[in-house]
């Protein structure tokens, strides 16, 4: 349940019982008909959140509309950025960590930069509020693309960061997907709503049931379009925070100064040009490696052993399953930079020479050639050869390793060491 929905509903209540009360002079001239609905809309609102299941996401969502609401019932203005920061403050006092999560991220950062685009639209007044009847299908579905494009770019370095995609044909399917939603399916969920108490939910349910598999077809249509997801590396935390507050310093002032805080949001997105895979990777267990090959794609050694780890790596840099293994079980990969027995693999790249040991009886003939030694297996032998060695310990102590091959030696990062000492995880070497 996303805030589209709850907006909706809330829409499709504020206007309908607005309407039908607006059809009864006695009340239309003589009451503050305008605040009835928003209060009405309100109830209808958190009614639909909690038939939903009152997710953290719709919880969000119903808060955000209901302030808004409340400003109607209290003669203010509608939507502001007033108005989305004591929302954001609300929640991060019911649920401060909610602030590190991509639906908060993605949530906030849409809304605040639709608020900031339409404010700037609106007081450069482009063009008349009401078009002639024949124009406004056409207004009604440039909205739906201006909004997509808006929210898009501005959740964009979010969803980078957080899933490694981007969604190319975003805009396409909002432009279809949107105004089905709006006019067929949010219509007939409060008409299931309303029909609950007389038993006749299930009328409403089918019809909306009709709009939500089209939707779903024209998810699976786009998502089968050649190049429909593109994968991006990893950003860091730092470049997000940056594209961040460069963001929020565009939308928030208004005097031309503003423009300052794209130089934040390039120096956030230039991290992504500097992007450097690891040349080496091992789980926590030592079951699954991953090497990168000459031609900069990262190759597992199994599709089917930690498969979920694999996944997660793959898409850290960007990269989707590979379609063909290029592992060698029994001798030289492709490319010749892994040689592999029933014992291990050996790695050549950039001078180095790495042993990936998964059975004991390998240790002692790596320890005199390889420079750098990961096993899957205690390594009990002194190994003079080895520069970094890596065994079954020091994965069991400090989860999975990476490792970034340079002319001069090394770079080694582990989970433990960077995700740091928290009191409330319990360590493995205590």
């Amino acid at each position: 349940i996303s805030g589209l929905h709850i907006g909706l509903i809330a829409g499709l209540l504020f206007g309908g019982i607005r309407a039908g009360l607006a059809l009864i002079p006695a009340l239309a001239l003589r009451y503050p008909i305008k605040k009835w609905a928003a209060f009405m809309a309100i109830l209808g609102a958190f009614s639909y959140a909690v038939m939903a299941g009152a997710t953290v996401p719709t919880q969000r969502a119903f808060l955000m509309i209901g302030l808004v609401l409340l400003a109607v019932l209290f003669d203010r203005q509608g939507i502001s950025m007033r108005l989305v920061a004591w929302a954001a403050t609300a929640i991060l006092l019911l649920r401060p960590e909610s602030l590190l999560g991509a639906s908060f991220q993605l949530s906030f950062a849409a809304v605040i930069a639709l608020i900031a685009a339409y404010e700037y639209l609106k007081e450069r007044d482009l063009g008349p509020e009401y078009a002639a009847i024949w124009r406004r299908p056409l207004r009604y579905v440039g909205g739906v693309a201006l909004t997509t494009i808006i929210a898009t770019i501005a959740t964009a370095p979010f969803a980078i960061y957080h899933f490694n995609q981007m969604a190319q044909f975003g805009l396409i399917a909002n432009v279809l997907a949107v105004p089905l939603t709006a006019i067929w399916i949010m219509p007939f969920a409060i008409l299931s709503f309303l029909l609950m108490p007389f038993g006749l939910s299930e009328i409403g349910l089918q019809l909306m049931g009709w709009g939500v598999g089209g939707i779903i077809d024209i998810a699976n249509w786009i998502a089968s379009w050649e190049g429909s997801v593109l994968m991006v590396p990893a950003m860091p935390i730092w470049a997000l925070v940056a594209i961040g507050l460069g963001g929020l310093w565009i939308s928030i002032w208004q005097q031309n100064w503003r423009l300052l805080g794209g130089g934040a949001i390039a120096l956030g997105l230039g991290s992504l040009i500097f992007f450097q895979a690891p040349d080496i990777v091992v789980d926590e267990r030592g079951k699954l490696f991953a090497v990168q090959g000459t031609n900069g794609v990262l190759h597992l050694s199994s599709k089917r052993v930690s498969k979920f780890s694999g996944q997660i790596w793959l898409r850290r840099v960007g990269q989707q399953i590979d379609t063909q293994q290029n592992w060698p079980k029994q001798g030289f990969s492709a490319d010749n930079s892994l040689i592999c027995d029933r014992l291990g693999c050996i790695y050549n790249n950039k001078g180095h020479k790495v042993a990936l040991i998964t059975d004991v009886q390998a240790v002692p003939e790596d320890c005199q050639a390889a420079d750098i030694i990961v096993s899957a297996v205690p390594v009990p032998y002194f190994c003079p050869s080895a520069k970094i060695v890596i065994d079954w310990f020091d994965l069991w102590r400090k989860g999975a390793h990476a490792i970034w091959l340079t002319e001069n030696g090394a770079v080694v990062e582990d989970v433990n060491t960077k995700r740091g000492r928290r009191p409330w995880v319990l360590r493995r070497q205590e």
